[in-house]
């Protein structure tokens, strides 16, 4: 337990471990407190297969991330699973499809949940994305592009595995963060997404986050394993955010339905996710090359 505790301090302090953490910078880096307007950055948490802890993982690092002053909005993607709903302990009454109903408007599909989370619901309605006609297209665009006035970060939720609206989704991003377990299954499912990823992103930018780990040499083990296999199958660089400690309060958590932040803020879980936090801030530069209304204009196939 004293060296677990050790390891933790390590995780969550100044340290430049190589294969996951990075140096912690302070708030005054950050180029809105330097007087620079910066577009809303974009970005899809997807895995490669479900039950890995994919939206407990974006609900309580958008709390995380509120934490540290940003304004954070979750666009709960996972299709017809309202996950968001359960882990906040919430319900919607709207979701997008209501936005193509031109009395709709954002605010009323907007969740304000707790915690300083919003969110909106996926639901249904963006499943049918492949089948709006123009005018529904130019409605959903001109109403969701608002979101970009409403948030410093913007959180995709996804699906989990390789269907066409989970690979929309990561695709139209900016940044993708690709959550795994050491389980072989999950492995190989999250080197079937890194695969797909590398083959048809044009800018490709995603980091790796590995939950569940019981020790940092599982970690480093599940780490080096994917990082030299995308180097060498996929020519594609693979970097990782941060690890998640196994952690019984996570499940705890999920049945009382209060995010882990807000009901064991003090746990090792919890840790692991405000430094995870920290460094997808702080862990170098972060350039929006596209911003939320490209990222929207992709996924609603838009031409330019």
């Amino acid at each position: 337990m004293e060296d677990q505790a050790a390891r933790l301090r390590q995780l969550v302090g100044d340290t430049k471990t190589e294969y996951c953490s990075v140096p912690r910078m302070p708030f005054a880096a950050d180029s809105k407190a330097a007087g620079v307007p910066a577009a809303a950055r974009t970005i899809a948490v997807t895995s490669g297969k479900g039950g890995v802890g994919k939206t407990n993982l974006t609900v309580n690092l958008a709390i995380a991330l509120g934490m540290a002053g940003k304004r954070v909005l979750v666009i709960d993607a996972d299709l017809g699973m309202a996950n968001v709903d359960v882990v906040l302990g919430t319900v919607s009454k709207y979701n997008l499809l209501h936005l193509l109903q031109e009395q709709v408007s954002l605010d009323e599909v907007l969740i304000r949940g707790p915690y300083g989370v919003n969110y909106i619901s996926g639901g249904s309605g963006i499943e049918r994305a492949g089948e709006f006609s123009p005018e529904e297209r130019v409605r959903l665009l001109n109403k969701l592009s608002e979101c970009e006035h409403l948030a410093d970060i913007i959180l995709v939720d996804t699906g989990a595995g390789l269907g066409k609206n989970v690979m929309d989704f990561i695709l139209a991003a900016d940044e993708v963060l690709l959550l795994t377990t050491p389980e072989p299954t999950a492995l190989t499912d999250a080197y079937a997404v890194m695969k797909a990823y590398s083959l048809y992103a044009a800018n490709k930018n995603m980091r790796l986050v590995v939950n569940r780990v019981y020790d940092e040499p599982e970690s480093q083990d599940v780490v080096t394993k994917l990082r030299r296999t995308a180097e060498r199958f996929l020519q594609m660089p693979l970097t990782c955010l941060g690890y998640i400690y196994e952690d019984r309060n996570v499940m705890n958590a999920v049945k009382r339905q209060t995010p882990l932040l807000i009901s064991y803020p003090d746990t090792i879980a919890a840790r692991c996710i405000q430094a995870i936090a920290n460094n997808l801030l702080y862990g170098g530069q972060h350039t929006v090359k596209r911003g939320w209304r490209n990222f929207l204009r992709r996924f609603l196939d838009f031409s330019g």
